[in-house]
């Protein structure tokens, strides 16, 4: 039987991309199952562009459109824009394909080596479901890290601040971006092109709009994230991280959550004083992986549909290092599957869902594993590449 399985993971079209591409479009279809039921974060998306339009507030609340209130910057407005303005099924449809095909063409033109890319394709596939059911453009901000990391790589500054740039505005989760400056060869380059891409994108939304009403908005947009901050601490929907992990399994509240992020921080800041290793592709890339996770596990933003930016950093984990991963690191990997990919699936007993999943944030646990068991190897192994041994030696 394990022969079997062997012979079947190997069969060519299970990495062939135009079929990958196919899955990934036909789970983009599935999502619009999702249309007339709950479909609100598209109808508040389409309103981001409408309101500015109009010149009324994107962070006030309009019950009789969609419920909840719009979270992103107003250069959303321009993203979401092309959407907008068709017929609905037509815009949520349009708007699914687009932020599919994002990613996957980030995974496709990024450095990553062909292997690493149909695995993330299979592993995170049942994850970009969740997020398409939910219509969310945290499918689009892991492709904004990953392509930030790689056009650094490819040393296309320009590009790669746009990207910095584009998502801090949309989301703020896009600054952290600005964690792969150190791996830049053009340091000063990347930092002018940082600068002319925030007047730009910064300006952009005037084009539909007016200067005063961009500027007031940007205010307001600040006020609407410091309350959420607030709001997210004891939201059962949100803060599904590792602050949100800690605080719901121990039952206290009356902390600050600077006590984990801090040293979280810090850690997370510890691997780059191997200069050394710099000179790695696949410690640069272990890094990335960290990002990925960071800006979920400590953020009280986190939700179910970000777990696909999360998921993206555990595939490349498992697939940078120079080594082969033991029994354990697959096992973790099983377990990251089921609990942080699957944890939202009506496959899960609603019990086991909502009583102890949702309620104390468990998707968050096989992450922080991954992540700190991450930190440790970027901490004490070489990744110099193993060179391969010749078969006629």
């Amino acid at each position: 039987m394990k022969e079997r399985i062997k012979q079947f993971l190997t069969l060519p079209f299970l990495s062939d991309r135009r079929v990958l591409l196919g899955i990934w479009t036909l789970l983009s279809l599935v999502g619009m199952l999702k249309l007339h039921r709950s479909h609100n974060n598209f109808l508040i998306f389409k309103g981001v562009y409408w309101h500015t339009v109009n010149g009324t507030s994107l962070y006030a609340a309009y019950p009789s459109e969609y419920s909840d209130v719009n979270h992103y910057g107003p250069l959303f407005s321009l993203i979401i824009a092309p959407f907008a303005l068709l017929p609905e099924w037509a815009g949520m449809l349009l708007w699914l394909l687009f932020l599919s095909g994002w990613l996957f063409a980030s995974i496709y033109w990024s450095g990553l080596r062909k292997s690493q890319q149909v695995y993330i394709y299979w592993f995170c596939g049942f994850t970009l479901l969740t997020a398409l059911f939910m219509q969310q453009f945290n499918i689009a901000i892991a492709a904004i890290i990953l392509s930030s990391f790689f056009l650094i790589e490819k040393e296309h500054e320009g590009w790669a601040a746009f990207f910095i740039v584009l998502g801090t505005l949309v989301k703020l989760y896009g600054i952290v971006g600005l964690a792969f400056f150190f791996f830049s060869r053009h340091k000063l380059r990347l930092t002018l092109w940082l600068a002319v891409w925030s007047v730009i994108l910064f300006l952009a939304p005037m084009a539909i709009s007016s200067p005063d009403y961009i500027i007031g908005q940007y205010h307001e947009w600040f006020t609407c994230l410091v309350e959420k901050n607030t709001h997210n601490l004891n939201s059962f929907a949100q803060n599904i991280s590792l602050l949100g992990f800690v605080r719901r399994t121990t039952g206290h509240a009356d902390y600050s959550d600077l006590w984990l992020i801090i040293p979280g921080m810090a850690l997370f800041a510890l691997p780059y004083l191997r200069f050394s290793q710099y000179k790695n592709l696949a410690f640069r890339e272990t890094i990335l992986a960290s990002v990925l996770l960071f800006v979920i596990l400590f953020s009280t933003g986190s939700e179910a549909s970000g777990y696909v930016i999360a998921l993206l950093g555990v595939c490349i984990w498992y697939t940078a290092a120079p080594w082969k991963r033991g029994k354990w690191a697959i096992a973790l990997m099983v377990f990251v599957f089921i609990l942080s990919g699957m944890g939202n699936c009506d496959l899960i007993p609603k019990t086991i869902r909502h009583d102890y999943i949702q309620t104390y944030a468990l998707r968050a646990l096989p992450i922080s594993i991954v992540w700190l068991w991450l930190c440790y190897e970027l901490c004490t192994k070489d990744y110099t590449p193993i060179e391969k041994v010749d078969a006629h030696e």
